[in-house]
């Protein structure tokens, strides 16, 4: 059963277009690109469950499937798929499983580690650096601290000690989010990499990750790179893993650019 869902829009643009954020955040974080886009998208996003205003997962199931089929249940058409880091995961999903629902897909730095780590195991392993503190801070029941370690991580370098404190409570009472999305993000427990399955997605794609990003943001775009049959790889200049939110314009610059050759 789908998750209450909340959701808002953003333009009047003739093209309609679902948009969905990253893990810790919410749907009014693609405003900014919503209103750079407001001629060419009317976009919908909607809140992860656990997060801003939708109902919060229970525990049980596998979280990654119900954010898909809370996606999956605002597609009453083919749109275009904007989706940012866990978010661009639920449109790759979406476009691999329900091709005939999404138009094009827009993929920032989607944090699909299976894809690299069925690649290079090893070497995507070693760059996965953070992981060690982040798992013995939520060990020991420390979410604060395991919020503060996921942040620096995939944050947008902008300091932990910035982040106003009510912005810090939101991200540790939903850290719990960060784990239960392995099984998805890390072990395929949809069946991606299966054979066949990548072939399925052959709409337009762009694929985009920041200029300053890691070598993990890159091994996965790579490996996603080489599976989906129709895909643009771009850089963001300047930018991090939190594009979306940091460089607000010169993201809506290359999503209009890309549509406007689909």
């Amino acid at each position: 059963m789908t998750l209450a869902t909340f959701k808002r829009s953003f333009g009047h643009g003739p093209r309609k277009a679902l948009a969905i954020h990253c893990t810790l955040a919410h749907s009014g974080a693609w405003r900014n690109v919503g209103e750079a886009l407001a001629d060419d998208l009317t976009m919908l996003a909607y809140d992860l469950p656990s997060h801003g205003k939708s109902a919060d997962w229970d525990g049980q199931g596998n979280v990654h499937d119900v954010a898909t089929d809370m996606a999956r249940a605002l597609l009453t058409e083919p749109m275009d798929i904007i989706g940012h880091s866990f978010g661009a995961t639920v449109g790759l999903r979406l476009a691999i499983e329900n091709p005939e629902l999404v138009r094009s897909l827009i993929l920032f730095e989607p944090v699909y580690f299976a894809a690299a780590l069925a690649d290079d195991p090893q070497g995507v392993t070693s760059k996965m650096g953070s992981n060690t503190a982040f798992n013995a801070a939520y060990a020991s029941g420390d979410m604060m601290e395991a919020a503060r370690v996921f942040n620096t991580g995939w944050g947008d370098g902008s300091g932990w000690e910035k982040t106003p404190e009510k912005l810090r409570q939101y991200m540790a009472d939903r850290i719990h989010f960060v784990p239960a999305s392995q099984p998805f993000l890390r072990d395929d427990s949809a069946g991606l990499l299966e054979p066949g399955q990548f072939a399925r997605a052959t709409m337009p794609v762009l694929l985009m990750d920041g200029a300053t990003s890691g070598n993990l943001a890159d091994a996965i775009s790579t490996s996603l790179q080489k599976r989906l049959p129709n895909v643009t790889r771009r850089a963001i200049g300047g930018a991090g893993h939190m594009a979306p939110l940091t460089h607000p314009v010169a993201f809506a610059d290359e999503v209009r650019t890309f549509l406007a050759r689909t």
